[in-house]
């Protein structure tokens, strides 16, 4: 992979980033949760305002993006399957868990569903370090994990949570198998999923949006269907295009970790060492697997 130096700064960027606001996700997933709003709340949130930001800029999509599998299918596996999965396990489970589960377990899915899609065979260097990640995740999970062992009907949130963090997975290879303009998937991903979704959740699924204040409702409106949605969709897209979908989710490991050291000032959880392990496992497991050369 072949890229002067100035392309793959942009990558490295466009995976900080994203890495970035996929904590702040977890944050306000975790406030989310403690306010009553359901998951299909919050789900309707994102992909309504998504949509209507993006819905003037979507009226002249190039011919033939409607009738596209590919579109559909990328639609599918990274919009609406990951946030219905994502989004129903973490009202099965604890939202740390989901922090784990989901960027946590990137690095391992991506590298075998490359494999195994892509053909393309991990190098001896990724694979080793994978080892610091598996190492760093572990003892960021460690502590969550014993706190909930006398919920024992959290395995039901933790498998939703782990088939969300597939789904994912598959979209991160598949858009490096079938490359498309970030811009134009961000629009599609958002306004395809919410004419699927909408309908359905207006009919037939539970709300308890009147239950919330409208500061919090316009907050996680505005940041869930802006940050996770628009930006690092296309920061995403930018740094997978750049990087390859092996480093970019190695580098997506770091979501939990950052997560819980910014949970210590803002949502006043413990600093422990389990923690800063962690941190520092899982960055020196990125830096390595983000320089292992690609086959």
């Amino acid at each position: 992979m072949d890229q002067t130096p100035t392309r793959t700064a942009q990558g490295y960027a466009a995976a900080a980033g994203t890495v970035l606001i996929w904590a702040g996700f977890i944050l306000a997933s975790r406030l989310g949760g403690k306010t009553g709003l359901t998951s299909w709340d919050i789900v309707a949130l994102r992909l309504g305002t998504a949509s209507l930001l993006l819905l003037p800029f979507s009226f002249r999509l190039p011919v033939g993006t409607w009738r596209s599998p590919q579109l559909w299918a990328l639609s599918g596996t990274g919009g609406l399957a990951f946030l219905v999965l994502a989004y129903a396990g973490l009202t099965r489970a604890p939202a740390a868990h989901g922090g784990i589960l989901l960027p946590g377990m990137q690095p391992f899915l991506v590298t075998w569903l490359a494999w195994w899609v892509l053909g393309s065979r991990p190098t001896r260097q990724r694979l080793l370090a994978l080892l610091p990640i598996a190492l760093g995740v572990a003892c960021v999970a460690a502590p969550q994990f014993l706190q909930t062992t006398s919920h024992t009907s959290s395995w039901l949130g933790d498998a939703l949570i782990f088939s969300a963090s597939i789904a994912w997975a598959l979209y991160s290879v598949l858009v490096k198998k079938w490359p498309q303009d970030p811009w134009l998937l961000t629009r599609f991903v958002a306004l395809s999923c919410c004419a699927v979704y909408m309908p359905i959740y207006l009919l037939w699924l539970p709300k308890a949006i009147d239950r919330v204040s409208t500061g919090m409702l316009i907050f996680q409106a505005l940041y869930q269907g802006i940050g996770p949605t628009i930006v690092a969709m296309i920061l995403f897209l930018k740094a997978v295009s750049i990087l390859g979908a092996e480093r970019t989710g190695a580098l997506v490991a770091l979501v939990p970790v950052l997560a819980g050291l910014a949970a210590v000032p803002l949502l006043g959880e413990p600093l422990t060492g389990w923690l800063l392990a962690g941190l520092a496992l899982v960055s020196g497991g990125a830096w390595l697997a983000s320089k292992a050369p690609a086959r």
